[in-house]
């Protein structure tokens, strides 16, 4: 297909085994809409919306830094995102993909985006915990949440491709990934750039950006993205990396989770990555007020108090120590299984 818009259906589209135009896809919709199940109905939303007459979606973001929020995104944009990843990871016309997201958000649209200007075959299932529990076919790409792929880890050899995004994966689930004969991508992205604007094979330090995306960064070391085909201006994230080149970057942590303890900046997300095997709980560092630090280092774990021996943070600096732990029954997470970190800490 010649340049495609959000207007075309690739006539090799196929959902769930059926061949289906533009035309089948609305009335199909309406069809969601009125009798569908939990997981259809906001996708007959979505095709309606799609196929209407704006040029562009309003889209919820997920909150993980604050308030979620609706922002209008064009739909061209997202076709060429669609066309980016299609790029990236080789997906040609007839392949088979399974769609396992929910579609309220902008991963579950995309994938849906993706399937009908690619002329991907999609087998489209509900967005459970362990979606591969009862099937038993083989699939050429598929996306998921860590969550997903860690319950599925022994289903895993049935998918060619897989990328999973959301949430940063966990160290001892990346330990379980790397293992895998297949190859799996961690991508790295947000709402405000319509999914993935770059991935990196699992086990890797660095993402790669997507074609047609440029990186750079500012004063503070925050990513600044660059891709045209997306948004007209350039999107500057709160995330700290370490830039390789135009194309490479590793990341490193958030810049409103720093903490300014007695004049050290102390990065949350590296303290959190040298714990990760070791604490057998979800949990964070924070900073908390201090009269003497300004900002005391303090770690949040969930659930009931365990005993965490002292010899835990030997892998820690000295400065990274935390000098509180508190137990909390249970994190505050997105949609996505984020932790909401600020609104997770008990208010004093």
């Amino acid at each position: 297909m010649n340049n495609p818009t959000y207007h075309n259906v690739h006539n090799k589209f196929k959902l769930n085994g059926f061949h289906l135009t533009k035309e089948d896809l609305i009335r199909i919709a309406y069809s969601f809409i009125k009798e569908g199940d939990y997981y259809e109905k906001p996708l007959g939303d979505f095709i309606l919306d799609w196929f209407d007459d704006k040029t562009y979606l309003e889209i919820n973001t997920s909150g993980t830094t604050g308030s979620p929020k609706i922002i209008k995104v064009d739909k061209q944009a997202m076709v060429n995102s669609a066309l980016a990843t299609g790029d990236f990871f080789g997906l040609v016309p007839g392949n088979k993909v399974l769609h396992c997201l929910p579609t309220n958000y902008v991963a579950g649209k995309m994938m849906f985006v993706r399937s009908f200007i690619l002329g991907l075959d999609m087998e489209f299932v509900a967005p459970s915990s362990n979606p591969l529990e009862f099937i038993d076919e083989t699939f050429d790409f598929c996306g998921m949440v860590p969550l997903q792929a860690k319950n599925s880890i022994n289903q895993l050899h049935n998918i060619k491709k897989l990328i999973i995004g959301g949430v940063k994966i966990h160290k001892s689930l990346e330990q379980e990934l790397v293992k895998l004969p297949i190859e799996i991508y961690e991508t790295y992205g947000m709402t405000e750039t319509i999914t993935h604007i770059a991935a990196k094979r699992i086990g890797a330090d660095a993402f790669t950006t997507l074609p047609n995306v440029t990186v750079s960064v500012n004063e503070n070391q925050c990513l600044v993205i660059d891709a045209k085909k997306i948004s007209s201006e350039k999107i500057v994230t709160n995330d700290i990396v370490n830039l390789i080149s135009d194309t490479q970057f590793v990341w490193v942590g958030r810049y409103d989770n720093v903490i300014n303890s007695g004049g050290i900046k102390l990065i949350p997300e590296k303290i959190e990555e040298k714990l990760s095997t070791l604490i057998p709980r979800r949990y964070f560092v924070h900073g908390e007020a201090d009269a003497t630090l300004g900002e005391k280092l303090v770690l949040f774990i969930e659930g009931e108090p365990i005993e965490i021996a002292d010899s835990v943070f030997d892998v820690l600096d000295r400065y990274e120590k935390p000098k509180d732990i508190v137990f909390i029954p249970k994190f505050k997470q997105t949609a996505t299984g984020k932790i909401i970190r600020n609104e997770s800490i008990p208010v004093a």
